[in-house]
């Protein structure tokens, strides 16, 4: 399509790249020049490769060279435990018992390239099993504990899953009903505490197991093309994809660590993602070790008292967390930040959905820093595109596209498909178009592949270009800024409408908690706009209050882009990350039409 924008862009003002009170300077110190000067082949030079120049090997980049170094002694976690009191785990001893594990899947008879399963919160052995895994060249698959058993089943049939590492509880609520189902998983490892339970039967006590193991293990050579993680996406619909990805990708990690997250050997990292997601285990495990840094790990449910608490007690330097935390941060409002000393924080990064420009704002106002948002997927293995520790920052905006790696806005025609010239190549928008976020190939942490779909593969390139599948544009100065997903986007009267932009002017209003906005069918437009509105505490949902937010949006959008209806809706669904699913609510309103929309009160329906 290719025509501009009919968004109208809430003016924020720019935030000055901010200097931390304890005077470090940014790993990047300029962005252009960073761009100019950075190459893949060096980022490999950045780590050390097996010894002999026998490979890369993720785990030996993340611990092992750490612990026969200067900082084996260094804690590189800091474990919350449920009691309130922490305990330090040195590199040294964590490259030691992850040998340990290398060693229990040997004596299991599991070899390279084989699936080993983590379905488990944020413990230690989560770091243990992953980086064990890694060592043994087997291929670690992650999932997220809190998806139910058919989806856990589903991912481990698909994955073909040997060896799951889990928690008694876990085993019992979502894997002991369906393993019957699972004829290829031969062993269950249960780690956590276990005294005073019967294992259940066809189960192994990990500790027991690593405690019968020698504590050294000689990585095997190692081809930076072999696989290594396999991560399914969430699978909101239709069968979840595996995306692979190879040794390799331990470069990108170290890289976005340095210059994405701006990570310093003194710093304490706290990134607050599930181990079962790709953020979890790509900076969650391995970026941070590979940059030698302490990294935070607790596995306690969010609260806000609780989490300021943790940053001041654990004397947090660098935090990586999601929009919907920060969110729900603002809501709790200032007070329980004043209460607490946060003055060795001094970076904030987000990700996982699109983060809000008053959010940022609000950052700055009451923590004493911006946050700085970034754009990455599954599918990209690490950090694509980000706001850096050395660049202004356009509050609404993902910041700037990683050095070594080229982003462009590709156009759309009138089918939604790439628009391929004669020459083979995709044609690119202007500044200020909108169309598809698209990358070049060739960055260490991209897929390789999804496992057994080779033709969904080939299907994700085109004409020079990895398709994202999320729409966004580029302002003049090379900021990319996010649209929506393809399918998302809403189409009224010829004009294309990204639901997050509407969605952000509506959070300005003190009365919106959170918003999720989609198109509406509608006879003549195609689709109008259709916001839901969660209210904040001590306001109350009736027509005055509706017509008040419906001006409040025309006045700052237009009306082309502002919402033509609002329904009050008290619990939007959500995945278990914390997303709004958009999707679920297109549902609704075919199903439903109009039902909540008019009248006080009529939007708290599921």
């Amino acid at each position: 399509m290719g025509r501009a924008l009919s968004l109208s862009v809430v003016q924020w003002e720019t935030i000055r790249k901010f200097p931390h009170p304890s005077g470090v300077t940014p790993n990047m110190a300029e962005y252009e020049r960073e761009r100019r000067s950075f190459s893949w082949d060096g980022a490999h030079q950045w780590l050390d490769g097996l010894p002999g120049g026998a490979g890369l090997n993720i785990a030996y980049e993340a611990v092992d060279r750490h612990a026969a170094g200067a900082i084996s002694s260094k804690p590189a976690l800091r474990w919350l435990r449920r009691g309130g009191d922490a305990l330090d785990i040195t590199y040294g001893e964590l490259s030691e018992r992850s040998s340990r594990f290398a060693n229990a899947l040997e004596s299991l008879g599991l070899g390279a390239g084989e699936r080993v399963f983590l379905l488990s919160p944020r413990s230690p052995d989560v770091f243990v099993a992953v980086l064990g895994t890694l060592k043994r060249r087997a291929v670690l698959c992650p999932v997220f504990a809190a998806f139910g058993p058919e989806p856990v089943r589903q991912r481990m049939e698909l994955g073909s899953a040997r060896v799951l590492v889990t928690t008694y509880d876990l085993y019992r609520r979502k894997v002991a009903k369906i393993r019957d189902r699972l004829p290829l998983l031969e062993h269950v490892l249960l780690s956590g505490d276990l005294s005073g339970r019967d294992l259940p039967a066809g189960t192994t006590a990990l500790d027991t197991l690593l405690d019968a193991q020698p504590s050294g293990y000689r990585i095997a050579p190692t081809h930076p093309e072999e696989m290594a993680l396999l991560h399914f996406t969430s699978g909101t619909t239709g069968t979840p994809k595996g995306a692979v990805h190879v040794h390799e990708a331990v470069v990108a990690h170290h890289a976005t660590g340095l210059l994405a997250l701006d990570l310093h050997p003194d710093d304490v990292f706290w990134c607050t993602a599930d181990p079962g997601w790709v953020t979890g285990t790509s900076y969650g495990i391995i970026s941070p070790l590979t940059c030698g840094v302490t990294s935070v790990v607790e596995d306690g449910e969010f609260e806000a008292e609780r989490w300021y608490g943790i940053l001041e007690t654990m004397g947090v330097t660098v935090w990586y967390t999601s929009p919907t935390a920060l969110r729900m941060l603002m809501q709790a409002g200032p007070e329980p930040a004043r209460a607490h000393d946060l003055s060795r924080l001094r970076f904030i990064a987000s990700v996982g959905e699109p983060l809000n420009p008053e959010v940022v704002v609000w950052a700055r106002d009451t923590l004493g820093l911006p946050v700085h948002d970034n754009w990455w997927q599954t599918e990209t293995g690490g950090i694509m595109i980000a706001n850096y520790a050395c660049m202004d920052i356009r509050p609404g905006s993902m910041g700037r596209p990683l050095p070594g790696v080229e982003a462009g806005v590709l156009l759309r025609d009138e089918h939604d498909r790439v628009v391929i010239g004669p020459d083979g190549a995709a044609r690119e928008a202007g500044p200020g178009q909108d169309g598809e976020l698209a990358l070049r190939p060739g960055w260490p942490s991209m897929f390789r592949g999804y496992l057994g779909d080779e033709e969904r593969y080939r299907a994700a390139f085109d004409g020079g270009w990895y398709l994202t599948g999320d729409l966004a544009r580029r302002d003049g100065d090379g900021y990319f800024w996010f649209l929506g997903r393809g399918d998302d986007v809403i189409k009224s009267a010829g004009h294309l409408i990204g639901p997050f932009e509407v969605e952000s002017t509506l959070l300005e209003h003190p009365s919106v908690a959170e918003a999720a906005v989609i198109g509406k069918p509608d006879p003549v437009a195609g689709e109008v706009v259709k916001a839901y509105v969660t209210l904040a505490r001590g306001y109350a949902p009736d027509d005055e209050l509706r017509l008040e937010l419906l001006g409040f949006a025309r006045s700052r959008l237009g009306a082309t882009v502002a919402p033509r209806e609002i329904e009050f809706d008290q619990h939007l669904p959500h995945t278990h990350s914390g997303k709004i699913v958009r999707r679920l609510l297109k549902e609704r309103e075919l199903h439903h039409p109009g039902l909540g929309s008019s009248g006080p009160g009529r939007g708290a329906h599921r």
